[in-house]
């Protein structure tokens, strides 16, 4: 079989996005695929490009691997830029010479940062913020700078005043229109947009001209219309953005009067065999500057290469995003410029709020919305206007703050079959519906089978409602009950225990279950009361509840044989201590591994071993590490400003302090951390369950990332943090989610499944908004102040002593853990190495 040659030129989001649809159709084995990219690195998220700053690396950004666009059978040419097209003989030339042959051609350009032509702007010190090579330059110029600019004020200018502050600056934003975010927000929008940023601490210089651009005394002198100057020392253009159609134009292709590729429903260009996506389109003279319409070109030029009929007629530009920590929507119509249409407004100017609806002339019809400073009314409205649903008789209820008799909330099954749920992934309410009469059963499976809530996660309440009332729709029972045994959620309970200071399981049991227990209540239970009273998991009441590790407070390994794992709070340990833990490892011919949590793990002990073990290590003064329970594990740290020349603050003192104040927590699943000395990241704490990062006004704080089957990176939670506000702010967090999460659930994916996710989260953590602030600090101090080292208890409680035994009725050992050497170290025999060295000599 001949391929068709297909080269895909460009690789941003939308050509990736291309690339991995294409992937997963098995029309894919019809093209041999050639990817031009002219940046030295694979697709990356520009979505969250500021976060750069605060800590992401290169690779947290990343979108598209090398790897794995070898393994899908495509030719990624890095560091190429393609320069020609020969629409003649079907050539595409790069800047390097190489000539390559196409069938089929896609143009996934993209964009490129607008300067406007001030005198000056070509200046070492001006830049613009497009790429990470980009960011990397402005952070360089930062480190010798106290106040820097961005010359734009719409979505793309204030994302790069927030990252100057995040590089310590005083920040300035000029824009030349009379307010921030024009295109998106009206005239009151915007002014309650500016007075929130100005209070963060950003001047704003709206309806502004900058005329001329000079150097004074080593720094840059901004001129503006009106004779107004302003000294800075960096400029950062954000004025927008305009297709990147320069090799488009040079082929002959159609380009738009004011630039942009045209093309059809077909996203084809005036080429038939040419194809153009994302920004650098034009469809009926319009560039579509979201990354959600580019996906859906790049889906509907995938179904047209495999033979399939799809149309882009255009897409919605509605948006939802925070602003240097200010709420921000879009929806449709936000200039009410329609034929007849009507405005509702509502103002907070104590609370900073603004809400505005555009309707029809009748007010049946929601035309458009402008939100600032509250957007928890945006999902509701956005399904109002996506899916023409006519609003209730009194629609000002539906941004008024709430009140007796107000409409209820549109319902999942007040919505059409064609709703999009997901617009990262346009999945509709249909396919939702689809995938559960197909057999998903739960919101994992149908997240798995739709993609739906697995991009920005916006979606997730309403996705859950779907699934639930499709569920019950199919006669299947939806409940949350932690098990047949109890008739309550894992919060429910926690509830219960706390309120009615239940310290068993069976008076737990017995005033509010039924029947006996099972492998799921039980460490559930356990695992509740654990956290609200610290009562040691081997008295009598408890022990029976726990799980293997957790009943002998070790994990056992394949061989039946059992780790033990002390604590080495941020990874830090005296010699004479490494010399014990040698020692130790020497004796009981222990396996060891320095693992990533920076602690040193001894592997292979027998149980009967494990108690003088333990006594061993804590004359020592070592402590339990937790490594069997649910509950803090480690606090991984960088050695931070102590030592590292790029550290600028004292990350291991943190890391010390954290673990200490934390260690023995018990929670619904294991917890993570971890503490970086600047924002170079050393200590990965973007992928703990909560991860701080030192900057030069104190610490910024990451909460929900994990490893694991289902990794996820961290979200920013708050910024420059002193010492006492972070411990206050983990304290809260991590109570919240005790008392809040389901059975063995990560933070993550707790996180996701809170109704307003991260926002929620900050509103209770940081604002205090269910009054819990104080109370959930009193619980976390009650946990701290009970702390106790499990092992150096056990030890010295001979009762307790009598579960490490082998063989309860022989001092014998269990010959079927036998162990051979491998690399210096031992290991648990195979099979086969066991029957040979039983075998007598």
């Amino acid at each position: 079989m001949v391929k068709q040659k297909l080269i895909v030129i460009g690789n941003g989001m939308v050509g990736h996005h291309f690339l991995e649809q294409l992937a997963t159709r098995p029309e894919r084995e019809l093209f041999e695929v050639t990817i031009y990219c002219a940046e030295p690195r694979p697709a990356y998220d520009r979505v969250h490009l500021s976060e750069y700053f605060a800590g992401r690396t290169a690779d947290d950004l990343a979108l598209g691997r090398v790897e794995q666009y070898r393994d899908w059978g495509y030719e990624l040419l890095l560091n190429e830029t393609a320069v020609a097209i020969d629409r003649e003989k079907r050539l595409v030339t790069s800047a390097s010479g190489q000539e390559r042959s196409y069938d089929r051609l896609v143009l996934a350009t993209g964009s490129y940062p607008f300067v406007p032509p001030i005198p000056g702007h070509e200046h070492g010190k001006c830049f613009v913020y497009r790429t990470l090579e980009d960011l990397d330059a402005i952070r360089a110029a930062s480190e010798n700078a106290r106040t820097g600019v961005v010359v734009g004020g719409g979505l793309l200018g204030l994302e790069a005043a927030n990252a100057l502050k995040e590089l310590g600056l005083e920040a300035h934003v000029v824009e030349f229109a009379r307010g921030l975010m024009s295109v998106q927000l009206d005239e009151g929008g915007s002014d309650v947009l500016r007075n929130k940023i100005e209070s963060l601490g950003v001047a704003v210089h709206t309806g502004t001209a900058t005329e001329l651009i000079e150097e004074c005394d080593g720094r840059l002198r901004m001129q503006f219309k009106g004779g107004r100057k302003l000294l800075t020392d960096l400029i950062v253009f954000s004025a927008g953005i305009r297709p990147e159609d320069r090799l488009a134009r040079t082929a002959g292709l159609e380009l738009g009067e004011r630039g942009g590729i045209v093309i059809d429903e077909d996203c084809r260009t005036s080429d038939e065999d040419i194809f153009a996506i994302g920004e650098c389109a034009l469809y009926q003279s319009r560039v579509f500057g979201l990354v959600a319409p580019g996906y859906t070109m790049a889906r509907n030029v995938v179904a047209q290469l495999c033979g399939e009929s799809a149309s882009f007629t255009g897409a919605d530009m509605s948006t939802k995003l925070k602003l240097l920590g200010v709420q921000v929507g879009s929806i449709g119509d936000a200039h009410g410029r329609t034929d007849g249409a009507a405005a509702i407004t509502f103002v907070d100017e104590q609370h900073g709020i603004y809400k505005r609806m555009i309707t029809d002339a009748e007010g049946s019809k929601l035309l458009g919305a402008v939100l600032v400073g509250d957007t928890s009314d945006y999902d509701q409205l956005l399904q109002y206007h996506l899916n023409d649903i006519d609003l209730p008789e009194h629609p000002e209820q539906l941004i008024l703050p709430a009140a007796d008799g107000e409409p209820p909330a549109l319902g999942a099954g007040s919505l059409p079959a064609s709703a999009t749920i997901c617009s990262c992934h346009n999945v509709s309410k249909g396919q939702v519906v689809d995938a559960v009469q197909g057999g998903c059963c739960t919101l994992g499976e149908v997240k798995d089978a739709t993609r739906a809530s697995t991009g920005c996660g916006g979606c997730s309440a309403l996705l859950k409602n779907i699934v639930d009332e499709e569920l019950a729709a199919l006669g299947m029972e939806v409940n949350n009950h932690l098990c047949p045994h109890f008739e309550f959620t894992r919060q429910e309970l926690f509830h219960i225990v706390q309120v009615e200071e239940i310290r068993t399981f069976s008076q737990l049991l017995e005033q509010h279950g039924n029947g006996h227990g099972c492998e799921v209540c039980k460490p559930a239970v356990a695992s509740i009361l654990a956290s609200l009273w610290n009562d040691h998991i081997h008295r009598r009441p408890h022990v029976g509840l726990q799980d293997t590790n957790d009943t002998f407070m070790a994990n056992m390994q394949k061989n039946g044989s059992y780790s033990v794992v002390p604590r080495v709070p941020g990874g830090e340990i005296t010699p004479d201590k490494l010399i014990v833990l040698g020692q130790v490892a020497k004796k009981y011919n222990l396996y060891t591994k320095i693992t990533g949590g920076q602690r040193v793990d001894l592997f292979g002990a027998r149980l009967e071993q494990l108690p003088d073990i333990w006594r061993e290590l804590i004359d020592a003064g070592f402590e339990t590490g937790h490594a069997y329970g649910k509950s803090l594990r480690t606090v991984k740290s960088c050695v931070g400003s102590t030592w590292c020349r790029f550290g600028v603050q004292d990350s291991v003192a943190m890391a010390l302090h954290i673990e200490n104040r934390y260690k023995g927590l018990r929670s619904p699943h294991k917890i993570k951390m971890a503490v970086s000395g600047c924002t170079r990241e050393c200590a990965e704490a973007q992928s703990k369950d909560v991860g701080v990062i030192a900057t030069e006004n104190g610490w910024n704080l990451f909460v929900c990332g994990n490893g694991g089957m289902r990794p996820r990176h961290a979200d920013l939670f708050a910024t420059d943090l002193d010492d006492e506000t972070l411990i206050r702010y983990i304290d809260r967090f991590l109570m919240f989610y005790v008392r809040t999460a389901d059975k063995l659930q990560r933070t993550s994916v707790w996180m996701e499944n809170l109704e307003g996710g991260l926002d929620y989260l900050r509103e209770v953590v940081i604002e205090d908004k269910l009054g819990l602030g104080e109370e959930l600090e009193a619980q976390m101090a009650n946990v701290v102040g009970t702390y106790q080292c499990e092992w150096k208890t056990a030890i010295n409680d001979p009762e307790m002593l009598k579960r490490f035994r082998q063989f309860v009725n022989t001092e014998e050992q269990d010959e079927r853990i036998v162990f051979v050497e491998e690399r210096g170290q031992p290991r648990p025999a195979r099979e086969a190495e066991i029957v040979k060295v039983a075998e007598p000599a």
